[in-house]
């Protein structure tokens, strides 16, 4: 039998147990309560004055910034919210932020839900900001901006609280984009919203530079309340710079982030060279201009797609995107002008549009410094703005309104690299004919070094003249040529003045329909009488011709002037200066055939490119009259007519020379032999007229 050993306790009941962990959770928890009470009067009582200091260096510790409030400090819960007051607050800016403060303020009163504060959507039950001053900054890099706590690169979008209730007044925004080269200062207008709603719009004005060019800005926040609520952000502004209006509009993810979104940008103005001229880049001129496109900056791009508008009377579009690189921004654009103005066309070579349009190239050549009756634009390259940008530009237009000159189908290919500027290949259509031109630019050179190589496929001179008297109906004859000359000079005139080269243009087999090439030879009893007849216009038969100049130091003499008829050999000696603009030409019809009444005597081409005048009656003339007259009075009235007979020993011109615009000494008769009168590129003595240019 076994005996119950006396030393085995009994167990301790269950339920006893539980409720006495029961009795300590709830001691632990009532002490909690109570010191979360205790804790909640002291500060109520004592409004949490006495946590200014640890405020201070624990917020700054958790921003890695310096925290300080100069005057009241409150933080306590009233009674459930947190009350948050600090007088003369401010947060300070990381190291290399160029002002000391990110935030400042006069006074910031707030009520703030606490959880808000855990799940991260901060949200104020109300806020009073009084005088508050906030200073945004990119750094150089821009991977960096001074409202990112944390040493992390890229930096995160500014994102604002939810409010429910706010009264802001006096505030400031201080914007710098170094990489931009922006800087803005703004005001915004006092803010008073109620159950987290602001209203339609919160405005702000202010003022700036942009790369050293002021501006001052109107806009508006038109979403604030989704603002607030962290959704759209659209934003309206206008700004005033450099003469022109710039409109920008677009939804932004948050207030001060503009990369990667599209930006609908409007521009106008009075010349759209001034607004780019502000970053660095030199068009031409251009007269009143209105442009529209998208805007997407990218990192160091901006692009500007969809553009289209007008400047003058002409149309623009295309594409156009700025890369802000070092050492040099560099610009690609393709444009496209449907419809152009002549006169938007003048600032290509160095005229300004509205004082073509308004008073005349002579005037608008006097503009640019060159001398009274001078055209050529005395307008100096922009060789230092040139060495601030590169670019890669193609522009086309479809066609030129012009009174004169029909052009058509320009396609030009733009490329500076370097401050070397070349324009080719460029090329136009020409009265059905076209052009050709490579120029090239070397303002690496002081001063700039041009070459021209302008080229003219075989053009109808009835079209191409048609504009200047010479009937197109019946007119058979074309015209081709090439200008190659090479200059130094920084303006258009100087490069011009100190050219050498040649310029040649020549005819093949055609016919001519004009008043002033029967004046030109001058066969003055066919002439009268068809004036009589009013038969004026009657076709001339060429030959061949050439019209071709040797140019030496700016001075062009011709080389030959020569054009073979059916009926005459038309000569012409002199030339013109591009330094002094003067022409002193004379051209003389030899006649292949007896004719009577042939004068004979040569047509002075004379005057300046700008005011040319014709010379008909030459002293030759006159000196033929006064022996007709002479022979008339001692001998018979017969006797006088032999004064004016042209015998016509005139030799023909081989056309293979004329056509390969040789030089005049290597032109030749039909014969082989060295062709009378068509000079060496200099002025001859077989066609006396006054000095030449006044320098040969």
């Amino acid at each position: 039998m076994t005996v119950p050993r006396n030393d085995i306790a009994d167990p301790v009941p269950v339920a006893p147990r539980r409720r006495r962990w029961r009795r300590i959770g709830l001691r632990i928890l009532i002490g909690i309560v109570a010191l979360f009470a205790a804790i909640w009067l002291v500060l109520y009582i004592t409004k949490g004055r006495f946590l200014k200091h640890s405020f201070e260096r624990i917020v700054g510790s958790l921003t890695h910034r310096t925290v300080t409030v100069r005057g009241d400090f409150q933080l306590y819960f009233d009674p459930f919210a947190i009350k948050f007051l600090a007088e003369g607050f401010s947060l300070s800016n990381p190291a290399w932020a160029t002002r000391p403060n990110l935030f400042q303020a006069d006074r910031l009163d707030s009520r703030i839900a606490p959880l808000s504060l855990i799940w991260g959507k901060r949200r104020f039950h109300w806020l009073t900001l009084t005088n508050g001053a906030v200073d945004l900054e990119w750094n150089a890099a821009h991977d960096r901006n001074s409202w990112t706590f944390s040493e992390a690169k890229g930096g995160k979008p500014l994102e604002f609280p939810i409010i429910g209730r706010a009264t802001v007044t006096g505030t400031t925004v201080r914007y710098l984009d170094s990489r931009l080269k922006v800087l803005a200062d703004l005001s915004i207008d006092t803010i008073r919203s109620q159950n987290a709603t602001i209203g339609d719009a919160v405005h702000f004005t202010g003022k700036g530079l942009v790369r050293s060019t002021p501006f001052t800005l109107t806009g508006a926040l038109l979403s604030p309340d989704a603002t607030v609520a962290r959704g759209k952000n659209e934003l309206r502004a206008e700004a005033h710079l450099a003469h022109s209006v710039v409109d920008v509009s677009g939804t932004l993810p948050s207030i001060a982030e503009i990369e990667n979104v599209p930006l609908a940008v409007q521009a106008r103005g009075r010349n759209l060279n001034e607004l780019l001229h502000v970053i660095g880049v030199v068009i031409p001129e251009t007269r009143t201009y209105r442009i529209k496109a998208q805007l997407v900056q990218s990192g160091v791009e901006y692009r500007f797609t969809h553009l289209t508008g007008t400047f003058g009377d002409s149309d623009m579009a295309g594409k156009f995107t700025i890369r802000d690189v070092e050492p040099r921004i560099h610009i690609d654009a393709t444009l496209a002008t449907k419809s152009l103005d002549i006169v938007d066309l003048a600032p290509f070579i160095g005229y300004n549009p509205d004082v073509v349009a308004t008073k005349g190239a002579v005037a608008a050549a006097a503009q640019t410094g060159a001398a009274p009756a001078r055209v050529l634009p005395d307008g100096a390259l922009p060789v230092d703005a040139m060495k601030n940008f590169d670019a890669d530009v193609h522009y086309t237009v479809g066609v030129v309104r012009s009174k004169n000159v029909p052009v058509s189908n320009i396609d030009m290919t733009v490329a500076l690299k370097n401050s070397e500027l070349q324009l080719s290949p460029f090329s136009f259509a020409m009265a059905r004919g076209n052009v050709a031109a490579d120029i090239m630019i070397d303002a690496q050179r002081r001063p700039a070094h041009t070459s021209y190589d302008i080229r003219l496929a075989p053009t109808p001179m009835g079209r191409l003249l048609g504009g200047f008297g010479v009937a197109e109906a019946g007119t058979t004859g074309t015209i081709k040529g090439r200008i190659r000359l090479e200059g130094d000079g920084d303006t258009v005139h100087d490069s011009l003045s100190t050219a050498n080269g040649r310029i040649a243009f020549t005819m093949p087999q055609g016919s001519f329909w004009t008043r002033n090439v029967q004046l030109a030879e001058l066969d003055i009893g066919t002439f009268v009488q068809k004036m009589f007849q009013d038969k004026l216009k009657q076709p001339v038969k060429i030959n061949c011709g050439a019209i071709a100049f040797t140019v030496r130091h700016g001075t062009a003499a011709a080389d030959p002037i020569l054009i073979d008829t059916e009926k005459n050999v038309i000569f012409g000696r002199g030339g013109f200066s591009f330094a002094t603009e003067k022409m002193d030409m004379a051209f003389r019809a030899d006649g292949k055939k007896f004719s009577l009444f042939s004068g004979q005597s040569p047509i002075g081409l004379g005057g300046y490119f700008s005011k040319p005048s014709i010379d008909v009656v030459s002293p030759e003339l006159v000196g033929r009259a006064g022996t007709a007259i002479g022979l008339g009075l001692l001998a018979t009235p017969v006797a006088a007519v032999l004064a004016f007979v042209d015998v016509g020993n005139a030799k023909a011109a081989a056309c293979g020379p004329v056509l390969a615009a040789a030089h005049a000494s290597a032109q030749r008769t039909t014969k082989g032999g060295p062709l009378p009168d068509a000079g060496n590129g200099t002025p001859s003595k077989a066609m006396p007229r006054k000095k030449f240019l006044g320098i040969f």
